[in-house]
């Protein structure tokens, strides 16, 4: 039995056998040692003889992964338990056995919503995709792999699940009086596929797991989102738009939707935009947070005369204030396809206008950098001062927004002439 004071120089000497594995055995602390395997992988250990006089040996990580100091730190906590009467080991082995895709799912919700979970540039995920990660384990991945072992869990039985999710095995109606059906498809089998690797990734990272047992799955290919509003379709636009203003149509709701076209925000940045966070001298919305972080937004003057227009309720900070309560407007989705229906347009969604906007100001002759910082893409400090803010994307946002709302008054102008022409 090889002993020697375990160190990272006599680690990264160890030779790999040829065949086998060998061990080296720390000589300050009885039964913590280093396993190196004949792939030359090397693993700390901790061996112990439990209450029932059996030799156990427990993993404790891989070196280059853990330190030796911290290493050695989890070994004394491993024998601590041992003299305690605790049987890591055995404590261990039943914990992996039993631990299920459902007990997986729970833990990551639970610890991810607590902040001890960390997502993209190592902040804590944000509510909104653990609320849309949390539907897809509910609908699909419990109901389909929720009472799997983790531990048997194989690269097939996730893209089984993809199948059947596209399939529509797994649709029934939404709850939270949504309405209407999560009948699944290829974005949605997709996306559970890549919820379910990061579920896995994570545990894998924190411990629970030693394998990630889905990577490698291949997910369908998603379906690129290309539609935009032709020049005439934003006027087919504006005239049901003025229309739905006549006939009784959300005042709220079109003025959410003229923001959007007028600034290629995304659905949720312009219903849940608050007061306090308009710079009318500046010409920008500061967003504490975006899909993409805290950011500063240039809008034009379009778009601060539709902010400027709408009433203020006491007690509700939001631009677009809900009917009740101090919440947000939340349904332009809805006031969008009527008033597409009205304009006799098909396959318009928040994102097409978002696209639509990017897209005019390619043809207004703006390069694509330009266009990404419009879009949000590019990377806008919130404390930035908008003096500072660079020219050409302010006169792109400008002359963007002010050709799509010419486009949106000519429609509305018509709607004027046809009441003359009856």
């Amino acid at each position: 039995m090889a002993l020697a004071k375990l160190t990272k120089r006599a680690i990264e000497a160890l030779d790999a056998p040829s065949t086998g594995q060998t061990f080296l055995w720390d000589t300050d602390i009885k039964g913590f040692g280093i396993r190196v395997g004949a792939t030359g992988t090397k693993t700390f250990v901790v061996q112990y003889t439990n209450a029932e006089g059996r030799t156990r040996r427990v993993k404790i990580g891989r070196f280059g992964i853990l330190t030796v100091e911290r290493a050695r730190d989890l070994a004394k906590i491993k024998l601590g338990q041992v003299a305690a009467g605790e049987d890591p080991a055995e404590e261990a082995r039943a914990a992996k056995k039993a631990l299920t895709v459902s007990d997986l799912c729970d833990w990551y919700l639970t610890e991810a919503r607590s902040g001890r979970i960390l997502g993209r540039r190592n902040l804590p995920i944000k509510t909104s995709s653990l609320d849309m990660d949390e539907s897809r384990i509910k609908t699909h991945i419990k109901p389909l792999l929720g009472k799997r072992s983790v531990r048997s869990l194989i690269i097939a039985d996730v893209e089984d699940m993809q199948t059947n999710v596209l399939l529509g095995k797994t649709a029934k109606p939404r709850s939270g009086g949504r309405g209407g059906q999560a009948r699944g498809g290829p974005g949605v089998a997709a996306r559970c596929v890549s919820t379910l690797q990061a579920i896995l990734g994570h545990a894998q990272h924190k411990g629970l797991i030693a394998e990630h047992p889905a990577r490698g799955a291949r997910k369908l290919a998603g379906k690129k989102r290309t539609r935009r509003l032709s020049t005439e379709e934003i006027e087919l636009i504006g005239t049901a738009m003025a229309l739905g203003e006549r006939q009784g149509e959300n005042r709220t709701g079109l003025a959410v939707l003229r923001t959007l076209l007028l600034t290629g925000f995304r659905r949720e940045e312009a219903q849940a935009m608050q007061r306090n966070w308009v710079s009318s001298s500046g010409g920008y919305v500061a967003f504490p947070d975006t899909k993409t972080g805290a950011q500063l937004r240039l809008i034009g003057p379009a778009t601060l005369a539709v902010i400027d227009a709408q009433s203020e309720v006491p007690g509700n900070p939001h631009v677009f204030p809900a009917t009740t309560g101090n919440g947000s407007y939340t349904a332009v989705s809805d006031c969008l396809a009527r008033t597409c229906q009205a304009a006799g347009i098909q396959d318009v969604t928040p994102h097409t206008l978002r696209h639509t906007f990017g897209s005019m100001a390619g043809e207004l002759g703006f390069s694509e950098l330009t266009i990404r910082a419009m879009l949000g893409h590019a990377s806008q400090s919130v404390t930035q001062d908008y003096i500072h803010i660079d020219k050409a994307v302010k006169m792109a946002v400008q002359e963007t927004s002010q050709e799509i709302a010419r486009l949106l008054d000519v429609g509305a102008a018509k709607l004027g002439r046809m009441k003359l022409e009856s």
